[in-house]
């Protein structure tokens, strides 16, 4: 059942015309389901609440998504900080659609401009709301180049989500990033180190006997202690080596479109990463290469690693800092 995770970011309005509302959290999903080349295929929207006043909701879903859709209400920070998020996450293909409210009007020159200083200029703009149909095949047209290769690799599957479910036991919520997960796998836990048995997995409410890259997923697990799972820990395969720790990190920074800021020794950031959202301290600025501590440790995958987003919470009005080129763990 091919999955696509979409980063959206508009009105409910315009996700509930596209998809079913599925679940809210701090973040919406929309799902629409279809039968194409016979088999199911799924739109999955994933829409970050209360944005521009948090931002790790926004951080997340680019954390997941392969492909972006941003309706453009107005031409304001919110919006610039929006765009260099999705170019400093590596989404290149998406779509933006002007869709002012009554009365309202947004220069369409104003919006392609921003779009190529944020590194999406491989992205469509539409002038106005496109019809629904049109808007789904659109993004339908984006499954197969966005999910090549997904499945390849280690596993790894962070855990947003865990709990104990009447008759089943401990079960843990994550997006699978990389890689594959089967029934009866042996699982282990990171940072805590402890392993588990998969027992059983669901996706989209179905059982399935495997989980792959893209996927939701709940992990019925046993021989695990509740305490070893937690917002923002690590599943993988025993013996894998797919992730390494990072205590301190070297990292070459790649500053963002219309960021100013200089960071500076003891400066506190924070690093998104594969539904990560960790804090670290600045131990040393030299040029554009900086020493990080961090806070709680970062799990870096040893191949393939996505996009590190780089951000601090109180530069408004841009609070994403840019990406990392280049890590090394020290």
């Amino acid at each position: 059942m091919p999955v696509l995770n979409v980063a959206f970011v508009g009105s409910a309005d315009l996700a509930r015309s596209l998809a079913k509302s599925n679940d809210v959290r701090d973040i919406e999903s929309y799902v629409y389901k279809e039968e194409r080349d016979g088999q199911t295929s799924v739109l999955s929207l994933l829409r970050p609440l209360r944005h521009p006043e948090r931002l790790r909701p926004l951080l997340s879903v680019l954390n997941v998504a392969k492909v972006g859709v941003v309706e453009v209400k107005a031409v304001d920070a919110a919006l610039g900080e929006v765009l260099v998020s999705f170019g400093a996450a590596g989404i290149k293909r998406g779509i933006a659609i002007i869709n002012p409210d009554i009365g309202g009007w947004v220069d369409s020159e104003q919006v392609k401009m921003i779009l190529q200083q944020a590194g999406l200029d491989s992205w469509r703009l539409h002038e106005s709301l496109p019809e629904t149909h049109d808007l789904r095949e659109e993004l339908y047209s984006h499954m197969q180049a966005a999910s090549e290769g997904g499945s390849d690799g280690s596993l790894v599957l962070p855990v947003d989500q865990h709990f104990n479910v009447k008759g089943v036991g401990l079960v843990a919520i994550g997006y699978v990033q990389s890689g594959s997960i089967n029934k009866h796998d042996d699982a282990l836990i990171l940072p805590a180190n402890e392993s588990g048995v998969v027992r059983s997995l669901q996706v989209m409410d179905d059982d399935v006997d495997v989980a792959v890259a893209g996927d939701r997923v709940g992990v019925a697990l046993r021989n695990l202690r509740e305490e070893a799972l937690h917002r923002g820990c690590m599943i993988c395969h025993p013996d894998s080596d797919a992730l390494v720790r990072h205590d301190k990190s070297k990292i070459k920074l790649k500053t963002a479109p219309f960021q100013k800021r200089m960071i500076s020794t003891d400066d506190v950031i924070h690093a998104a990463v594969d539904l990560q959202f960790v804090v670290g301290r600045i131990n040393t600025v030299e040029g554009d290469m900086i020493t990080v501590v961090w806070e709680s440790p970062l799990w870096i995958r040893s191949q393939g690693s996505p996009s590190i987003l780089i951000s601090q919470l109180d530069a408004m009005p841009m609070r994403i800092l840019g990406h990392v080129e280049n890590i090394e763990c020290c």
